[in-house]
Formats: structure tokens, sequence, C-alpha cells
């Protein structure tokens, strides 16, 4: 869901709303439809900045952040000062909403803290935790590389009053150390994220979600040994490229990651990831929530063997073995169109889940029916060129089939195929290329659409609450649809194996600022797509207002005012609801003598 802004004019008068929206796929591509109208949200509303409040520590409030408005009024001058209006200019606007908004966000995670304890000042005339936050920001407001950042963000944004880092002191050397500096911090980093989002949140981490993606390169990668060719999530297979294993929440909320070289399979991680997770937060009895990808009798065994719990998805081969269970009556609605059964398991140690989708019956009938029509038409064009006597040889029939059952391998079983010569050829043709239909194929994919099969050794729920549990797994998902899409983790230009980590580790911290800021937008029931409130934000500048004065004395100066815009009304709705206020000085007055 997403935050959409609505304008219209009634009697006159413009008026701004606002509505939640949902993306859903349909045939026909993405569609959009309204979930909630938000109207024009009334003042008398409730803020989710104190909701978030209350919750941390007890406390009505929390301590003053970058969020609460900095008071700069000095009451020692009070010298009455004489302005030409004629001569007022507006000077220096720079982006301001949507950095100090993540800025606000990097404290509120007491992430400065941390890395300042961390990262104690040394000899360097930029603090290696201001670094780490810009690289951090940068990632969540504009992703792009460092000599961007360097070059054209950083200069164009507020920062350098609200980190006192001048844009002179931000260059590509010093942001490709802050990665090296950043990097030996990561399980430090780690562990302090899930306690404070745990504080935050009041999350939950007896459930963890775990998904395995990949990311490619550009370039060679030679100097790095864990970039390889494999399975390509980003359908790159021509690119060397890591895996990343990430643990989730059921809320999205990430706990920690591994990364793995690029052609290790999905199965052999788990493992690893499982050793990992318990050294960082200790050995409980977590249930590990996996895909089928994840799934190998060695892979169980491990979890059983550790007391672990898991639920997890089945390669759909396995599905047939329980044909005779997909017949029957037995059924169990968990939710509309979606129905579910349980099946105890051969050894009475594990159970399975049978469920199906009356939504993702119809897509798979689809695809079905598609690639039939596919092949038909295919085979159907390789019959008649066997038939003028384009196609002669008998090798070069079987390799065309052979690639038509490539491309169309979801139809490739329904078709039986014979390629022959014939014998004694009275015209053109040299062979006879002739097919049938599989009916039993059919048959079974009438039977199966929709359907799928979980595996568990959680004997004593309900398999309505076992399904889900697994359901949430989305959540992982979801998380690499984000940090690829928004926060443009691919493609990895660095060449060296500590700074692909290293950038790897700020996509993870731009993760949880957004996470963060779903959640606290959720509480403030404004949807939990952070990308159109940083957008709205973004709007927000800050600029120097340049006046030509004459102060009593009769000396004549420049006062330079450092100043945020006004929000419009729409951005003053966003901010109540969130509870923030904006300052409206950044600095204080400051006079440049006039030349």
């Amino acid at each position: 869901m997403f935050l959409k802004r609505l304008e219209r004019r009634k009697n006159g008068k413009g008026h701004t709303y606002w509505a939640l929206v949902e993306s859903y796929r349909t045939s026909k591509g993405s569609r959009h439809r309204v979930v909630a109208y938000l109207g024009e949200l009334k003042k008398s509303e409730q803020s989710g900045w104190a909701q978030l409040g209350r919750r941390l520590n007890g406390q009505a409030r929390l301590q003053p952040s970058l969020f609460d408005p900095p008071h700069f009024d000095d009451p020692s001058d009070d010298e009455p000062v004489l302005v030409k209006l004629k001569d007022i200019q507006l000077d220096r606007l720079r982006d301001f909403g949507d950095v100090w908004l993540a800025l606000g966000l990097w404290r509120l995670l007491k992430l400065d803290a941390l890395l300042s304890e961390r990262m104690p000042r040394g000899d360097e005339d930029v603090p290696w935790p201001a670094v780490a936050a810009i690289l951090t920001l940068a990632r969540f407001c504009e992703p792009s590389s460092e000599l961007h950042i360097a070059d054209t963000w950083y200069r164009r944004t507020a920062l350098d009053d609200l980190l006192g880092v001048s844009v002179e002191q931000v260059h590509t050397r010093r942001l490709y150390e802050g990665l090296d500096q950043l990097l030996p911090h990561k399980e430090t980093i780690e562990k302090h994220l899930k306690e404070r989002l745990g504080d935050l949140f009041d999350l939950k981490y007896d459930l963890l979600l775990y998904d395995v993606t990949s990311t490619y390169f550009e370039g060679e990668c030679k100097s790095n040994p864990m970039a390889k060719r494999g399975y390509s999530r980003d359908n790159r297979p021509d690119c060397p490229q890591v895996c990343i294993g990430l643990v989730v929440t059921t809320d999205g909320i990430p706990l920690g990651y591994e990364v793995f070289d690029g052609n290790k399979h999905d199965a052999k991680t788990v493992e690893e990831i499982v050793n990992a997770m318990e050294k960082k937060y200790g050995k409980v009895n977590r249930v590990w929530v996996m895909d089928r990808g994840m799934v190998s009798e060695k892979n169980l065994k491990f979890l059983r063997e550790r007391e672990g719990s898991y639920i997890v998805g089945t390669p759909k081969a396995m599905l047939r073995q329980f044909e005779q269970h997909l017949t029957n009556k037995d059924w169990h609605e968990v939710q509309a169109g979606v129905e579910v059964k349980p099946v105890p398991g051969p050894e009475g140690d594990e159970t399975f889940i049978l469920a199906r989708s009356a939504d993702r019956r119809e897509k798979e009938k689809a695809m079905h029916e598609r690639f039939v029509e596919r092949m038909e038409k295919n085979l159907q064009k390789l019959q008649a060129g066997a038939a003028c006597g384009r196609l002669k040889d008998e090798a070069v029939a079987h390799q065309r089939w052979g690639r038509l059952k490539e491309r169309y391998w979801r139809a490739a079983a329904g078709f039986e195929v014979k390629i022959a010569a014939i014998p004694n050829p009275t015209g053109k043709a040299r062979m006879s290329i002739t097919w049938t239909r599989n009916v039993r194929w059919g048959e079974w994919n009438a039977l199966s659409e929709g359907c799928y099969l979980l595996r568990t050794n959680l004997n004593d729920l309900d398999p309505a609450t076992l399904w889900k549990r697994y359901i949430q797994l989305t959540e992982a998902e979801w998380a690499f649809r984000i940090t690829k899409d928004e926060l443009k983790i691919r493609p990895i230009w660095h060449q060296k194996k500590d700074r692909v980590l290293a950038h790897i580790l700020v996509c993870f911290l731009a993760y949880v600022l957004w996470k963060t800021l779903a959640q606290w937008m959720g509480g403030a029931r404004l949807g939990d797509a952070p990308r159109t409130l940083v957008e709205e934000f973004a709007k927000i500048k800050s600029g120097d207002v340049v006046l030509n004065a004459q102060r009593a004395s009769g000396r004549e100066n420049h006062i330079r005012v450092r100043c945020v815009t006004t929000p419009d009304r729409a951005q003053k709705v966003l901010l109540h609801r969130l509870g923030l206020t904006l300052p409206q000085r950044l600095r204080t007055i400051e006079e440049v003598a006039q030349m």
C-alpha cells in the first residue's frame, strides 16, 4: 500500500485529500484500488509520533532529537534593525525535508551514539560516524554512487548545516574510506538494531522469515572471490553476482543478513545462517519459515537436531504424493479464496499442509493455457516445414523440438512428439512430424492448479495458523524488492570484496530506516509506503534570506538568515500526523560585512 495525494477544487477553494491505495496484479497488468479515504486528516486526530514516544522507555514523550525544532533566538541581540525591503534576496536554496527526516530516523535509532562509541574521533577531519550517516542517508533519499554523492547530491542538500560537515570535506576518497571504517562494526550494529527496534515497536523474535536473493556486478570482479556466476534473480546470468540471505521478523523488520558466494545454492546457506543468528542472539527455540528452495532432508534434520521448529514450502513434484488427498472434500477455508487441509506425515513426526488458492488457480491456469497455445502453434510450424520439404534433417528437427521444450517448459510434458524419416518419399517431404496431447498431464494440471504443499514439525498447531505463518514469508520477499527497486542495491560497481560487503551494509542500514518510517506511518494510519512521504518532504527546502540592513548605530551590513520554507497545507497535515514540527531557522543570524 502507498499514500496518494488527491487535489480537488470545490466552490472555488482548493482541497487536499489523502487516500491509502493498494497495488494488485491482474491479467492485464498492475492496477490500483483505494483501500481507505483518509480525507483532509483533521488536526484533532492523534499523532503517530506521540504514540511512538509513549512506547519507548515508558516516557510520555521522546527525548529531544532532530525532530524537535531548535531554538536560535539570542535574547542579548535586541538592537533594532532597519531593512530595505526592495533589496531582499533568496539565496542558497537546498533540499531539506527529506534529509532532515532521514537524519532524525538515524538519531532515533541511536546509530549516531553507537558509532561514536565504536568509532572514536582520531586525527581525521570528519568523524567517521558522520561519514557513515552521509552514506546511509544518501542511500535512503536518493540512491546512487559515491561519486554522485560527492559531486551532486551532498552539495544540493542542507546536510552541511545539520551535520556540520562542509561540502568541501565530502569527496569520494573520504566516502570510500568511510565504507572501510564501517564494515568491521556490522555485527555490533545488527545487535544494537535488534534491541532498539524491539524497544520501539515491541517486536517478537520467535518466528523468523528467511529468504535468499542475488545482486549482480558490473565488471569482471576478478579481485573478488565471492563474485561468481549462478542462478540470477535479476535475469542477468551473464554477470557475476553475490547472494544475500536475509532474516526478518513477521513485520519485515530486518534481524540480520549474510553474504554468500554468487554460485551457492539456497539450501546450502541454511546451516550457516542459523549458526550466525544463534551466535549473535543465542540458541533458543525459534520457528524458521523458509520457501521450497531451502528445503532438503539434510537441512530439516539439522533443524530438528537443534530442537528447532520449521514451516517450509516443498517442491512442486512432492505434491504428486498427495494426489488422493486433493480430491477429498474435507477442506477448511482460512480466508476468502484460500482453503487448507492437514495430512499426517508418513513417520508421524511431521505434518503436511495442503493449500489451494482460487486466485493462484486462475493464474496457473492462464499460464498453462498460454504455454500450450504457443507450443501448439510452433509445433504446427515445425510440422508444416517438414511437410513442404524445407526441414529435411532429422537431427535438426530434434534440435528445434528441444529448443521448444526449453522455451515452453511448462507445457513440454503435455505433448508427445514423434519425428521419423519417411522410408519411400513421393513428394517434397522427407520426414514426418506428428504429435498428440498427453491426457494424463492435462488431468493432473486441472487437479493441481492453485495447490501447494507445506511441511512442518509443529504438530500441535491448527493448519490455518500454520498457513498464516508461512504466508508471512512475503515480508522477506518485499524486503528484497524494496532494497532493489527503492534503495538501488543493484548493480554493484565496487570490485573489492570488503567494499562490496560495506556497500551491502549501507543498503541494510537504509532499509532499516525505511522500515522504521513504515512502522511509524502505520501507527499514524498513513499506510506503509514511505516513498510518497519522502517525496513530499523533499519539496521542503532551506535557503538564505539576505537582507540589506542598517542598525540604530548607523552601521550597514548584510544579514543572512538561513530559514526553512513554510510547508504547504498537505505537508502540514503529514507533519501533524507524524507529530513533527519543522524548525523555522537553521542558523543564528549571520552578518556579512558590506564591501
